[in-house]
């Protein structure tokens, strides 16, 4: 849901506090609905995954829901103020001069966004762009209903890859000879989650 149009700074976006769920989407200030156990089941699969590799090989850092990327906006006018469910980069690409009790300034490496029923497709459509036109290698959309993953790169922007079934994602770019990066994996439930269909 749109609350308003506005050119708001980073103080401004500071200033409404750490509980605030919003993203701000070409200038506009937008509420981020609350997300629900299978949401977070999922993201926390993803995190568990890559966070392992990550800290095996200490390569960069992997980041849950609520960290807040700037996508490389201006502080004093924030176009794009992005809060992927799960995100990573590199040590790498840290930006320079980083304040970390603030928001990163830049983007991730890989965006992971999981799609809820609600979601508005236009605003996914333009969220994805935004990641790669500002240097995002990967953008997954995971969908929990149908159990899909789409995976956008930045060096094919025009070509989607969808996983469904029993596949591995392939992340080598990001996350060299990773293991366990599966959909089965992703979408893994605790049996008490996994309602019976008979």
């Amino acid at each position: 849901m749109v609350i308003e149009k506005q050119y708001m700074t980073l103080d401004e976006l500071l200033d409404l506090g750490e509980d605030a769920r919003v993203e701000i989407i070409n200038w506009e200030l937008i509420n981020m609905a609350p997300a629900g156990g299978l949401h977070q089941i999922i993201a926390m699969n993803i995190l568990r995954i890559l966070d392992s590799y990550v800290q095996e090989h200490d390569i960069g850092l992997v980041m849950p829901d609520q960290m807040t990327y700037l996508m490389n906006s201006p502080v004093s006018g924030i176009k794009n103020s992005f809060v992927p469910d799960v995100s990573y980069f590199s040590h790498d690409s840290v930006p320079d001069n980083w304040n970390i009790e603030k928001p990163h300034p830049g983007v991730p490496d890989l965006a992971v966004e999981i799609i809820s029923p609600n979601d508005n497709a236009e605003i996914v459509k333009t969220k994805v762009k935004t990641y790669l036109e500002k240097g995002t290698q990967q953008v997954w959309l995971v969908y929990p209903k149908t159990q899909e993953i789409e995976q956008y790169t930045r060096h094919k922007p025009d070509v989607i890859r969808n996983y469904q079934g029993s596949n591995s994602i392939d992340a080598q770019d990001l996350f060299p000879d990773i293991n366990d990066l599966t959909t089965d994996a992703i979408f893994k439930l605790p049996a008490w989650a996994i309602k019976d269909e008979d």
